[in-house]
Protein backbone atom coordinates (compact mmCIF):
# COMPACT_ATOMS: atom_id res chain seq x y z
CA UNK A 1 0.00 0.00 0.00
CA UNK A 2 1.34 3.40 -1.00
CA UNK A 3 1.39 6.06 1.68
CA UNK A 4 2.05 9.74 1.06
CA UNK A 5 2.74 12.33 3.74
CA UNK A 6 2.56 15.95 2.55
CA UNK A 7 3.81 18.96 4.45
CA UNK A 8 4.86 22.57 4.03
CA UNK A 9 1.78 24.46 2.91
CA UNK A 10 0.36 27.56 4.49
CA UNK A 11 -0.21 31.28 4.08
CA UNK A 12 2.44 33.47 2.49
CA UNK A 13 2.54 37.01 1.13
CA UNK A 14 2.97 37.67 -2.59
CA UNK A 15 6.62 37.39 -3.50
CA UNK A 16 7.28 34.96 -0.69
CA UNK A 17 8.43 31.36 -0.71
CA UNK A 18 7.21 28.00 0.49
CA UNK A 19 8.60 24.49 0.27
CA UNK A 20 6.32 21.51 -0.07
CA UNK A 21 7.45 18.00 0.81
CA UNK A 22 5.91 14.63 0.06
CA UNK A 23 7.34 11.50 1.64
CA UNK A 24 6.26 8.31 -0.12
CA UNK A 25 6.43 4.70 0.98
CA UNK A 26 5.17 1.33 -0.13
CA UNK A 27 6.67 0.97 -3.57
CA UNK A 28 9.31 2.08 -6.03
CA UNK A 29 8.32 5.24 -7.86
CA UNK A 30 9.32 6.07 -11.39
CA UNK A 31 7.75 9.53 -11.25
CA UNK A 32 6.85 11.93 -8.45
CA UNK A 33 5.26 15.31 -8.70
CA UNK A 34 2.73 17.91 -7.72
CA UNK A 35 -0.63 18.97 -9.11
CA UNK A 36 -2.83 21.81 -7.93
CA UNK A 37 -6.51 22.59 -7.92
CA UNK A 38 -7.71 26.15 -7.59
CA UNK A 39 -11.36 27.13 -7.10
CA UNK A 40 -13.18 27.31 -10.41
CA UNK A 41 -10.32 25.70 -12.31
CA UNK A 42 -9.37 22.20 -13.33
CA UNK A 43 -6.62 20.31 -11.58
CA UNK A 44 -3.33 20.95 -13.36
CA UNK A 45 0.17 19.57 -13.33
CA UNK A 46 2.59 21.89 -11.56
CA UNK A 47 5.82 19.91 -11.79
CA UNK A 48 7.00 16.34 -12.10
CA UNK A 49 10.32 14.58 -11.81
CA UNK A 50 11.20 11.21 -13.29
CA UNK A 51 13.88 8.71 -12.41
CA UNK A 52 17.11 10.06 -13.80
CA UNK A 53 16.15 13.62 -13.01
CA UNK A 54 14.06 14.65 -16.01
CA UNK A 55 11.56 17.32 -15.02
CA UNK A 56 8.37 18.86 -16.39
CA UNK A 57 6.92 22.22 -15.30
CA UNK A 58 3.75 24.09 -16.04
CA UNK A 59 4.55 27.20 -18.06
CA UNK A 60 3.05 29.36 -15.33
CA UNK A 61 5.65 28.25 -12.76
CA UNK A 62 8.79 27.95 -14.87
CA UNK A 63 11.61 29.99 -13.38
CA UNK A 64 9.84 30.29 -10.02
CA UNK A 65 9.31 26.71 -8.85
CA UNK A 66 11.89 23.95 -8.57
CA UNK A 67 11.12 20.27 -8.08
CA UNK A 68 13.67 17.92 -6.60
CA UNK A 69 13.80 14.42 -5.24
CA UNK A 70 15.65 12.54 -2.55
CA UNK A 71 15.67 9.01 -3.90
CA UNK A 72 17.02 7.47 -0.72
CA UNK A 73 14.17 8.96 1.28
CA UNK A 74 11.54 8.59 -1.46
CA UNK A 75 10.69 12.24 -0.92
CA UNK A 76 9.82 14.88 -3.48
CA UNK A 77 10.15 18.60 -2.81
CA UNK A 78 8.64 21.63 -4.48
CA UNK A 79 10.45 24.88 -3.79
CA UNK A 80 8.11 27.72 -4.65
CA UNK A 81 9.57 31.21 -4.96
CA UNK A 82 8.11 34.53 -6.08
CA UNK A 83 4.66 33.29 -5.22
CA UNK A 84 1.66 35.01 -6.74
CA UNK A 85 -1.98 35.17 -5.75
CA UNK A 86 -2.79 32.92 -8.69
CA UNK A 87 -0.67 30.17 -7.13
CA UNK A 88 -3.29 29.84 -4.42
CA UNK A 89 -4.66 26.30 -4.59
CA UNK A 90 -4.73 22.92 -2.96
CA UNK A 91 -1.54 21.13 -3.96
CA UNK A 92 -1.58 17.35 -4.36
CA UNK A 93 1.37 15.02 -4.33
CA UNK A 94 1.22 12.47 -7.14
CA UNK A 95 3.41 9.41 -7.51
CA UNK A 96 3.55 6.74 -10.16
CA UNK A 97 4.71 3.18 -9.63
CA UNK A 98 4.87 0.34 -12.14
CA UNK A 99 3.77 -1.96 -9.32
CA UNK A 100 1.09 0.16 -7.63
CA UNK A 101 -0.11 2.53 -10.34
CA UNK A 102 -0.87 6.16 -9.55
CA UNK A 103 -1.41 7.44 -6.02
CA UNK A 104 -2.51 10.83 -4.72
CA UNK A 105 -1.88 12.65 -1.49
CA UNK A 106 -4.70 14.21 0.52
CA UNK A 107 -3.79 17.72 -0.58
CA UNK A 108 -2.27 20.68 1.16
CA UNK A 109 -3.48 24.27 1.06
CA UNK A 110 -1.24 27.03 -0.26
CA UNK A 111 -2.62 30.54 0.07
CA UNK A 112 -0.83 33.58 -1.32
CA UNK A 113 -2.33 36.75 0.05
CA UNK A 114 -1.38 40.03 1.65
Amino acid sequence: QVQLVESGGGLVQPGGSLRLSCAASGSIFNAMGWYRHAPGKERELVARIFNGGITNYADSVKGRFTISRDNAANTVYLQMNSLKAEDTAVYYCNVQSIYRGTSWGQGIQVTVSS
